[in-house]
């Protein structure tokens, strides 16, 4: 977070009076001194300023997502990610139409999870405005504001609730976000193959599957994600003895381990997460031998 393509870019934006600090994972992880690996960036400028400043610079810049105020900086070493502050206009539980603003404290209050919603700046200042800081310190993984609305804006925070659970939880669930996610589990049928697959396949790949599996069936969420004969004790098994020889966690071989199910059945799991064409090929391999 402080290497010179940060500094550069950072510089950019500031020079010409654009505010910008660090936020999400970057900053929830360096808190937790955990490595950082993506570096995220918010900013009071709108997008067409973004990419006008960072134009003054000769530093690349893709509108990979401009209408959502999304643009993606390629300075030498490491893209970033620079989004415009937002409010949320409308939502279905799929996407949002959003409004920019420069307001920190209504772009804070539109995110999932209060660890999400923490920005700094280039010096280390901490900004939290949902009491974020205190609920990561606790390991309290908790929604802000009412869970069911923000449940409703995404139902892909049902899962990244899940994930985020198993990550860095360091006591039991918070029994109003999980009582929420229980309320709406349906609402997941609701979602695009690729992004249940994109959560999922990260629930897969935590240290200790087990427990947070053991949690998502429990609230009847496995069952409609995996609508067959399913083995949670073999997913830890394998995971402990990854864990045993050092292999990497490997989200398509945990999946094959976690579910009892025909070549077929797994055909159609492979089907409905759109899992790539190796995916499906090392699925389908692993599921008959």
């Amino acid at each position: 977070m402080s290497a010179a393509d940060t500094i550069e870019v950072f510089g950019a934006l500031a020079e010409g009076g654009a505010e910008v600090r660090f936020v999400g994972g970057c900053v929830r992880d360096a808190i937790l001194g955990r490595a950082v690996s993506d570096i995220d960036l918010a900013t009071d400028a709108e997008p067409n300023r973004i990419l006008e400043l960072l134009g003054e610079k000769k530093i690349r810049a893709v509108p990979t997502g401009a209408d959502h105020g999304t643009i993606t900086a390629i300075p030498v070493h490491r893209p970033f990610q620079i989004t415009t502050l937002r409010h949320d206009v409308e939502t279905d539980g799929r996407r949002a139409k959003v409004s920019f603003t420069s307001d920190w404290a209504a772009d804070a209050a539109r995110r999932d999870f209060t660890i999400n919603a923490l920005s700094a700046d280039m010096d280390g200042t901490i900004h939290d405005y949902v009491d974020g800081l205190a609920d990561l310190h606790a390991g309290r993984v908790r929604f802000i504001g009412d869970a069911g609305e923000r449940i409703a804006e995404d139902y892909l925070r049902i899962l990244r609730f899940f994930r985020f659970q198993a990550s860095y939880a360091a006591a039991e669930p918070d029994q109003v976000a999980l009582d929420a996610c229980r309320e709406a589990a349906e609402k997941v049928e609701n979602l695009s193959g690729e992004r249940v697959w994109q959560e999922l396949s990260r629930i897969l790949a935590v240290a200790v599957p087990g427990t947070v599996f053991s949690l998502m069936d429990e609230t009847g969420i496995l069952t409609i994600l995996l609508p067959v004969d399913r083995s949670i004790n073999r997913l830890q098994a394998l995971a402990a003895l990854e864990g045993m020889v050092g292999v990497s966690a490997d989200p398509v071989r945990r999946l094959t381990a976690l579910i009892q199910s025909s070549r077929r059945e797994a055909s159609q799991i492979a089907a409905r997460f759109r899992l790539s064409r190796d995916e499906r090929s090392r699925l389908d391999e692993l599921t008959a031998s």
